[in-house]
């Protein structure tokens, strides 16, 4: 086939006609820069990146539908399309009538939970670094804007909080987005009879717990470290005994400790100011940064092999192992003897077993990881403790953000099941929206 191109050049395109394979057709004119992907006349791979392509390049339009799902483009800066007037611009009108955007979805749950009395859910997937995690706290702030509680409590502000917080400790750097979700999260917004938010609830799925002993080159911890280490000098924290990022062992693994355009000092005092709106208590957030810290102080300790290194130990002179015991209150000789033998208990009689340099410092990773872990649960509950209600709930919408498929030379086991977890998600939409259009129409 000879075929002339839109920029008038010629391809020769060979035909097999055992295979039957035709070039793509491209769709007429009219239809280029639809803004509904289901409308054009030839719905193909190239169709839909040529359709998305020409709305981001020449119309500066990051949104567009397929169908009921909202596919968005990451522009990488802020846009002026997220205020208070773009929200009541959106509020009751119909999905198709205005430009695609994370609004019309937003209220056509809203809508569909008012009006078919069923319980909404949203749910936001893509690569690592696409905006799943802006999408969601967008579509929360609608929720908190058009259903405002009607009462003082101030529901919907202490929804909005919550996110500064769990970034802070579940978001790190990884190499392909600054501010990467390390943890999946489902939050129901809970409504009263008047649809007006009442409270909410949230559920969390697999944290990665070894990011917070091992990061990849270019990669970083949880924000929370180094939102503690660039506020070290503050009185409060002083007892902590702090250094610079790049001085702790966990926080310097990937090399570079700092942001572009972040400031990890104003971004602690943002979660301070989060937690404190939550209710938790000054008390309780010094224990927190404790904790945090020792975690730090742990992966400093230094271990000496001995004995042709079938065993280990730590100097007595380890001020972070001083620094550690004496943030959790926990007995210096006792952990010190712990961290480099272990208990073996058989139905007879229990040894006492020497760890070498290697067990040792695996046995140190796993301890971290396990207080870390067990921190993060229980600020998962205090919120939902905050944002926990009385009054009945007549519905709810749901919003789930999860964490970004990402493809690495090694995939970690974590990573393994995030991108497995993604696939069943995509099999779930194509089951939505391509099964259920097979059944109407076998009907």
């Amino acid at each position: 086939l000879r075929l002339k191109l839109e920029d008038d050049t010629i391809l020769e395109y060979p035909v097999d006609p055992k295979e039957n394979k035709f070039p793509f057709l491209r769709n007429p004119d009219i239809l280029v820069g639809e803004n509904d992907l289901t409308a054009l006349s030839y719905l193909h791979e190239p169709a839909v990146l040529h359709n998305l392509k020409v709305r981001f390049l020449e119309s500066n339009h990051i949104y567009t539908y397929c169908g009921i799902v909202l596919v968005a483009i990451n522009p990488y800066e802020q846009l002026p399309i997220y205020g208070q007037d773009v929200i009541y611009a959106y509020s009751g009108q119909n999905m198709g009538d205005m430009d695609p955007h994370i609004f019309a979805v937003a209220e056509e749950a809203y809508k569909q939970m008012a009006r078919d009395e069923k319980n909404q859910s949203i749910i936001v997937s893509g690569e690592s670094g696409a905006g799943k995690t802006v999408s969601a706290k967008y579509a929360m702030r609608f929720f908190a804007s058009v259903g405002g509680s009607s009462s003082e409590s101030n529901v919907e502000e202490k929804v909005l909080a919550s996110s500064p917080i769990m970034e802070a400790i579940g978001n790190a750097k990884t190499t392909r987005n600054d501010n990467s979700s390390r943890f999946g999260k489902y939050i129901q917004i809970g409504f009263d009879k008047r649809y007006r938010i009442i409270g909410a609830n949230m559920r969390t799925y697999l944290l990665e717990k070894s990011r917070v002993v091992f990061q990849a080159p270019d990669e970083r911890n949880y924000h929370i470290f180094y939102q503690l280490c660039a506020s070290a000098s503050l009185p409060e924290l002083k007892d902590l005994s702090l250094l610079d990022a790049k001085d702790f062992f966990y926080t310097s693994l990937g090399g570079d400790t700092s942001l572009e355009g972040v400031d990890d000092a104003e971004d602690f005092e943002k979660t301070k100011q989060a937690f404190t709106l939550l209710g938790v208590k000054e008390s309780y957030q010094m224990t927190i940064f404790k904790i945090l810290a020792a975690v730090l102080h742990l992966g400093n300790v230094d271990f000496r092999s001995e004995r042709d290194g079938e065993s280990c130990s730590i100097t007595n002179q380890d001020e972070h192992l001083h620094h550690f015991c004496r943030l959790l209150g926990v007995e210096h000789s006792q952990l010190e003897h712990w961290l480099c033998h272990r208990k073996l208990v058989t139905t007879s009689e229990t040894y006492i077993k020497n760890m070498s340099l290697q067990q040792a410092v695996n046995a140190r990773n796993a301890l971290a990881k396990h207080i870390y872990a067990q921190l993060f649960n229980w600020i998962v509950q205090h919120i939902n403790k905050a944002l926990h209600t009385t009054v009945k709930q007549h519905s709810f919408i749901g919003v789930l953000d999860i964490y970004g498929f990402e493809t690495f030379e090694y995939n970690s086991f974590e990573q393994f099941c995030i991108n497995y977890a993604n696939e069943k998600l995509q099999q779930q939409f194509n089951l939505h929206v391509f099964k259920l259009e097979q059944d109407e129409y076998m009907r």
